[in-house]
């Protein structure tokens, strides 16, 4: 990265945020002639994409991991580009490892259950009234509960909170890779050549005047134009305030809440033991369970998942909840013998992340609308990236990126104009 060792008084672009969206848009104006700033409160790049080194063995990505839609996702042409390794291994998901812990038979039946209900939510969907997706559970089913609980790994809450029309425009093409040195790290490599202002947070954008005014934690500094590429929770909050207000960006932001997806991975001992890339979930039947992705990569651990309201209730359980809930539950599943072999590594906790409040937006019901909304320019100046600004691709690394990338062009024909 280029850092700015202070910041400049005047920039033609001041994009806020380095994530996958300002590193799209930052990367789009590179040889484009306008001065360009990304301003990123952290004190890294990448956003909600971050890889650490758990232990020596261990690549943990904290946030997406999973290039979705690889043969229409455009971080596969960076990776090769980077000379990043895509692991195109099929995702362990719709296979079962372990057969005591949820058996075949059991297992069928839920897939047609889940099958079944994914069949009348695009009936629905296509019949144009929108609506929360949980009318389209079967009155009474059983596996109801899991089928919610695959909607908190997947749209981050429980399918009451989820527009019917929204989770139908997203596009699935169900090919999924992987980044061997992660997800994050790519991201990362990815804006190495954009000028960056680190620790950085913005307060406020004043577009009351000519050029736009905008208070950061380091001083302020006008720009021609802003690209926002933040997280919708920043921009309900008013954490960032636009001045004058723009209630419709606040309402869209609102309309698109920041879901919670949160992981977790534990050292394996003996991992010999465990298939590479298994999957183990147990036919718990209830909304309030982990999936476990069993020694991705063939490392020696073990990746959970927790969504929605759950994973809201561990985090705001303190530190090591997370590990702790996934140990017990592996420990059911297998056997006490686990106990031993299993060790707390990392986890993320990003509701409590200031900079992130979640991990990736869904529309309520109603709100599928929200999503041009929110990413409709204002008077030529101000302009709108992130994840939750993108038609198809929203809640992914890619959609934000290719979102950045879009508000880049709106940039270059507002100058040209």
């Amino acid at each position: 990265m280029l850092h700015m060792r202070s910041l400049p008084s005047t920039i033609d672009v001041a994009i806020i945020g380095a994530g996958a969206a300002g590193l799209g848009a930052a990367n789009a104006l590179k040889d484009s002639g306008p001065s360009v700033i990304l301003l990123e409160a952290r004190g890294r790049s990448g956003g909600r994409a971050h890889t650490v080194m758990a232990s020596p063995e261990v690549t943990f990505d904290v946030g997406c991991g999973w290039l979705h839609s690889a043969d229409r996702n455009s971080f596969v042409e960076i990776a090769g580009r980077l000379d990043f390794a895509i692991d195109k291994t099929r995702p362990p998901w719709r296979e079962q490892a372990f057969d005591k812990a949820f058996p075949p038979a059991e297992r069928a039946d839920f897939i047609r259950a889940l099958d079944a209900f994914y069949d009348r939510a695009e009936q629905a969907a296509q019949a144009g009234r929108d609506a929360a997706a949980s009318l389209c559970l079967e009155p009474g089913n059983r596996w109801n509960p899991m089928i919610d609980a695959i909607s908190t790994y997947v749209n981050g809450c429980e399918l009451d909170q989820v527009s019917i029309s929204d989770m139908d425009a997203y596009e699935d093409t169900e090919i999924n890779w992987r980044v061997r040195r992660g997800y994050g790290a790519l991201v990362a490599a990815y804006g190495t050549a954009c000028p960056l202002a680190l620790n950085c947070a913005v307060t406020l954008i004043d577009h009351s005047g000519k050029r736009v005014r905008i208070e950061t934690s380091q001083g302020t500094l006008t720009a021609a134009q802003v690209i926002v590429t933040v997280p919708t929770s920043l921009i309900a909050d008013e954490t960032i305030r636009f001045h004058p207000p723009l209630p419709a960006k606040v309402d869209a932001a609102r309309g698109l809440p920041l879901g919670l997806a949160d992981k977790v991975t534990l050292a394996l001992a003996e991992p010999e033991a465990l298939p590479t890339d298994g999957n183990l979930r147990g036919a718990t039947m209830r909304t309030d369970m982990g999936t476990y992705h069993l020694r991705p990569f063939g490392q020696p651990c073990i990746e959970g998942f927790f969504g929605g309201r759950f994973a809201q209730a561990l985090e705001d359980a303190g530190d090591g909840a997370l590990a702790a809930q996934s140990i017990d539950e592996i420990v059911a599943f297998l056997g006490s013998d686990f106990r031993r072999r299993l060790k707390p590594l990392a986890e993320s906790r990003w509701a409590h992340d200031p900079f992130a409040r979640g991990s990736y937006s869904h529309a309520l019901p109603g709100h599928a609308g929200d999503r041009a909304v929110l990413a409709a320019p204002v008077d030529g100046r101000l302009f709108f990236a992130g994840e939750a600004t993108s038609p198809e691709f929203f809640s992914t690394a890619h959609g934000a990126r290719d979102s950045g990338e879009r508000a880049a062009g709106e940039v270059l024909a507002a100058r040209a104009g």
